[in-house]
Protein backbone atom coordinates (compact mmCIF):
# COMPACT_ATOMS: atom_id res chain seq x y z
CA UNK A 1 0.00 0.00 0.00
CA UNK A 2 1.18 3.24 -0.89
CA UNK A 3 -0.21 6.62 1.32
CA UNK A 4 -0.30 9.83 -0.49
CA UNK A 5 -0.96 13.44 1.28
CA UNK A 6 -0.82 16.81 -1.03
CA UNK A 7 0.06 20.39 0.86
CA UNK A 8 0.64 23.59 -0.30
CA UNK A 9 -2.73 24.64 -1.68
CA UNK A 10 -3.92 27.88 -0.55
CA UNK A 11 -5.74 31.38 -1.84
CA UNK A 12 -3.42 33.15 -3.97
CA UNK A 13 -4.13 36.39 -6.39
CA UNK A 14 -4.41 35.65 -10.58
CA UNK A 15 -0.79 35.73 -11.49
CA UNK A 16 1.00 34.35 -8.08
CA UNK A 17 2.64 31.27 -7.24
CA UNK A 18 1.78 27.92 -5.61
CA UNK A 19 3.67 24.54 -4.93
CA UNK A 20 2.25 21.89 -4.42
CA UNK A 21 4.14 18.76 -2.85
CA UNK A 22 2.68 15.32 -2.40
CA UNK A 23 4.30 12.99 0.27
CA UNK A 24 4.64 9.10 0.15
CA UNK A 25 4.30 6.56 3.05
CA UNK A 26 4.72 3.14 2.26
CA UNK A 27 6.10 1.10 -0.65
CA UNK A 28 8.87 1.98 -2.71
CA UNK A 29 7.99 5.04 -4.04
CA UNK A 30 10.81 5.28 -6.77
CA UNK A 31 8.96 2.54 -8.92
CA UNK A 32 5.49 4.60 -9.39
CA UNK A 33 4.02 6.71 -11.61
CA UNK A 34 2.33 9.62 -10.40
CA UNK A 35 0.44 12.26 -11.71
CA UNK A 36 -1.59 15.60 -10.77
CA UNK A 37 -5.44 16.21 -11.17
CA UNK A 38 -7.63 18.57 -10.65
CA UNK A 39 -11.19 19.07 -9.70
CA UNK A 40 -13.82 21.80 -10.04
CA UNK A 41 -17.06 22.08 -8.23
CA UNK A 42 -19.53 20.70 -10.67
CA UNK A 43 -16.63 19.52 -13.09
CA UNK A 44 -15.05 16.09 -13.82
CA UNK A 45 -11.66 15.19 -12.55
CA UNK A 46 -9.08 16.38 -15.04
CA UNK A 47 -5.51 15.64 -15.91
CA UNK A 48 -2.60 18.26 -15.27
CA UNK A 49 0.45 16.79 -15.12
CA UNK A 50 2.28 13.34 -14.88
CA UNK A 51 6.10 11.99 -14.24
CA UNK A 52 7.52 8.98 -14.83
CA UNK A 53 9.38 6.87 -12.27
CA UNK A 54 12.83 8.62 -13.28
CA UNK A 55 11.22 12.05 -13.17
CA UNK A 56 13.20 12.14 -16.46
CA UNK A 57 9.73 12.34 -18.55
CA UNK A 58 6.50 14.30 -17.67
CA UNK A 59 3.66 15.30 -19.52
CA UNK A 60 0.94 18.06 -19.18
CA UNK A 61 -2.22 19.08 -20.11
CA UNK A 62 -2.24 22.32 -23.13
CA UNK A 63 -3.37 24.82 -20.37
CA UNK A 64 -0.43 23.81 -17.45
CA UNK A 65 2.14 23.86 -20.65
CA UNK A 66 4.84 26.75 -20.00
CA UNK A 67 3.33 27.25 -16.39
CA UNK A 68 3.05 24.32 -14.24
CA UNK A 69 6.30 22.38 -13.91
CA UNK A 70 6.34 18.82 -12.46
CA UNK A 71 8.83 17.20 -10.62
CA UNK A 72 9.93 14.03 -8.07
CA UNK A 73 12.42 13.45 -5.53
CA UNK A 74 12.65 10.11 -5.18
CA UNK A 75 14.82 10.17 -1.67
CA UNK A 76 12.42 12.22 -0.14
CA UNK A 77 9.42 10.01 -1.05
CA UNK A 78 7.69 13.22 -2.43
CA UNK A 79 6.50 15.06 -5.78
CA UNK A 80 5.79 18.64 -6.64
CA UNK A 81 4.08 20.91 -8.86
CA UNK A 82 5.50 24.25 -9.01
CA UNK A 83 2.86 26.73 -10.28
CA UNK A 84 2.95 29.75 -12.09
CA UNK A 85 1.06 32.69 -13.69
CA UNK A 86 -2.04 31.13 -11.75
CA UNK A 87 -5.45 31.84 -13.30
CA UNK A 88 -8.77 31.70 -11.72
CA UNK A 89 -9.92 29.04 -13.86
CA UNK A 90 -7.18 27.04 -12.15
CA UNK A 91 -9.19 26.92 -8.85
CA UNK A 92 -9.81 23.49 -7.74
CA UNK A 93 -8.83 20.47 -5.64
CA UNK A 94 -6.07 19.14 -6.58
CA UNK A 95 -5.23 15.43 -6.54
CA UNK A 96 -1.58 13.59 -6.65
CA UNK A 97 -2.00 9.78 -7.89
CA UNK A 98 0.43 6.98 -8.20
CA UNK A 99 0.35 3.67 -10.22
CA UNK A 100 2.47 0.86 -9.92
CA UNK A 101 4.11 1.23 -13.27
CA UNK A 102 6.81 2.96 -14.28
CA UNK A 103 4.68 4.81 -17.28
CA UNK A 104 2.46 7.84 -16.14
CA UNK A 105 -0.99 7.74 -17.40
CA UNK A 106 -3.66 11.07 -17.96
CA UNK A 107 -6.15 8.71 -17.55
CA UNK A 108 -7.72 9.11 -13.72
CA UNK A 109 -8.82 5.23 -13.95
CA UNK A 110 -5.35 4.31 -14.46
CA UNK A 111 -3.92 5.37 -11.27
CA UNK A 112 -4.27 2.90 -8.01
CA UNK A 113 -3.35 5.20 -5.19
CA UNK A 114 -4.94 8.73 -4.39
CA UNK A 115 -4.44 11.90 -2.18
CA UNK A 116 -7.37 13.34 -0.65
CA UNK A 117 -6.62 16.60 -2.10
CA UNK A 118 -5.26 20.35 -1.13
CA UNK A 119 -7.53 23.44 -2.46
CA UNK A 120 -6.10 25.72 -4.87
CA UNK A 121 -8.15 28.85 -5.48
CA UNK A 122 -7.25 31.71 -7.29
CA UNK A 123 -8.97 35.21 -7.26
CA UNK A 124 -9.21 37.87 -10.14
Amino acid sequence: QVQLVESGGGLVQAGGSLRLSCAASGRTFNFYAMGWFRQAPGKEREFVAAIDWSGLRTYYTDSAKGRFTISRDNDKNTMYLQMNTLKPEDTANYYCAGRTTVTPSVTAGEYDYWGQGTQVAVSS
